[in-house]
């Protein structure tokens, strides 16, 4: 019995695991019998790798192969484990030593041509195979910039199969079809962290906040949800700027730093969203779902071996943007009370749990009523229709919202010369790199970012204001009108203030306006 094994990696969500790939050739009915949980896509490799094995000139054996996917009890799907079958398979073939391949990772798909096609989901399983100690990954040549970001490995990108084939023979590299556009493998040199900027997404510069005529309460509130990362709710009349606001959240908002962008790449590698010839993601992301999104497309879902990230995992270091909030089916907003109080998705299926990352700040906005009147007098609702319209939004929703901003409609003044008093985005952006910077120096030793993301058993016990600056919340506290889960939200905002205005600790001023912001006044 001929039997050779390479490696590959299974994904479930953004985590990934090693895979052993063994394949034996016997005596017996000739055929590719494959083990190991494979879903569908997997199981059709056998077609692809028959084919592209026999189009890059090598001998497909005519006797019985098994491969098997061990551990035989993890669910793999996808066809990302193509190139990994081919080689164990050619190597039991003795198509060259099969100790060339052992300790290989082998990531890719096999067009019918040989050619090694791209999958999603390359960085995170790069990552996992660092984390597993290997030391040489194989990937497809279009994810090979991917692939680099991962410092400690050496990464190696194919174009075909028999390219793959020839180093494996240590032979001289075979030439490739003009359409390739360049050599027929590439080696990467490991990822140190360095020149996020020369990887970067291009920011939104089309987007301006000087491009918003008045509101300058809102555009106040803006500045302190980019600093603190806090959750804010914007309502008001049709046109009165909220949706050009929450567009321009993002350009306020800091680069990634390395270990955050990496976060944020695996998951939209996993989603297969990533730009193309831009690999790494530093800009925040800014997600928009419509009203008119589901549950899963919301917080993620899918079948028990293809679970996708959702609307607030892509969103995750970024913004979340819910437009016209109150039209979103009321199931689908109440399933974001997990994501915001535990900064990740937990999606659990009867095969498999998967869980992504999902630490984003939302930006919910929303119109006084139904009718949506451009002009509050022109609006012919009655009370109780307004009132049934915003309370859409749960109680349990808007405890956990930060920031409260009720917009007015835009005078004629303010349009015609707001515009030239307004900041920009870079002046705006530039204090809140310093407040960030302020939180930044008071958590360096803990595991948050913002002040959105203390605890608030920290809150009390590490970064409690002075009791004198708490004062003026005890009556709220006792009526009902503030709840605890709000107190912590009103003392992470009055935080952020306290940063923005460089000072070392909240005081009553902070602590009454943070109160302010959170009921919206």
């Amino acid at each position: 019995m001929a039997l050779a094994r390479t490696r590959a990696v299974a994904l479930l969500g953004v985590d990934g695991a090693l895979v052993d790939v063994e394949a034996a050739i016997t005596s017996g009915v000739p055929g590719l019998h494959l083990v190991g949980l494979p879903d569908t896509a997997l199981n059709e490799a056998r077609s692809r790798v028959r084919a592209a094995i026999l189009n890059s000139g090598e001998q497909w054996p005519n006797r019985h192969v098994t491969v098997s996917l061990f551990p035989a009890s993890m669910p793999k799907k996808g066809s990302g484990f193509d190139l990994a079958i081919a080689v164990a398979l050619l190597g039991a073939e003795d198509a060259f030593p099969a100790d060339a391949c052992a300790g290989t990772v082998m990531i890719g798909e096999l067009g019918l041509d040989g050619r090694v096609r791209p999958v999603a989901g390359v960085l995170p399983a790069v990552l996992a195979a660092a984390d597993a100690g290997a030391e040489t990954v194989v990937v497809p040549k279009a994810n090979l910039a991917e692939a680099s970001l991962v410092p400690g490995v050496r990464v190696i990108g194919v174009r075909s199969l028999r390219a793959l084939v020839a180093r494996l023979r240590d032979q001289p590299l075979p030439e490739e079809s003009e359409s390739d556009d360049g050599s027929a493998e590439e080696e990467a040199t490991p990822s140190r962290g360095n020149g996020l900027a020369a990887r970067s997404r291009a920011r939104r510069g089309d987007l301006d906040l000087a491009d918003v005529r008045g509101q300058a309460d809102a555009r106040k509130v803006l500045e302190v949800s980019a600093a603190g990362g806090h959750h804010l709710l914007l309502t008001g009349p049709p046109g009165c700027g909220k949706t050009m606001l929450a567009e321009r959240l993002p350009t306020l908002l800091p680069e990634l730093d390395h270990d955050a962008a990496l976060e944020v790449t695996a998951i939209h590698s996993v989603a297969g969203g990533l730009p193309t010839g831009q690999p790494l993601i530093i800009q925040p992301p800014f997600c928009a779902p419509h009203h008119t999104a589901s549950r899963a497309a919301l917080v993620g879902g899918g079948s028990n071996r293809l679970i996708q990230p959702g609307a607030v995992s892509l969103a995750h270091r970024g913004v979340l943007f819910l437009d016209e909030s109150p039209e979103f089916a009321a199931g689908v907003l109440d399933a974001l009370r997990q994501p915001l109080e535990e900064g990740e998705v937990v999606i659990a299926r009867s095969g498999a749990t998967a869980r992504f990352p999902a630490r984003f700040t939302l930006l919910l906005a929303a119109n006084l009523c139904p009718c949506a009147a451009a002009k509050v007098r022109d609006c012919k609702c009655p009370p109780s229709m307004r009132e049934r319209y915003l309370a859409r939004l749960s109680g349990p929703l808007l405890d956990r919202i930060d920031l409260k901003s009720d917009l007015k409609e835009v005078t004629r003044a303010e349009l015609r010369y707001d515009l030239q008093l307004a900041e920009s985005s870079a002046t705006v952006a530039e204090r809140v790199l310093v407040a960030r910077d302020r939180a930044r120096r008071r958590l360096a030793d803990l595991p948050w970012r913002t002040n959105a993301d203390v605890p608030g058993r920290e809150l009390r016990r590490r970064f409690a204001p002075p009791h004198r600056a708490l004062a003026a919340l005890d009556g709220p506290l006792a009526d009902g009108r503030l709840s605890a889960r709000g107190l912590d939200r009103v003392v992470r905002v009055a935080w952020t203030l306290a940063d923005l205005a460089g000072k070392d600790a909240p005081t009553a001023s902070e602590v009454d306006e943070a109160f302010g912001l959170w009921q919206g006044r």
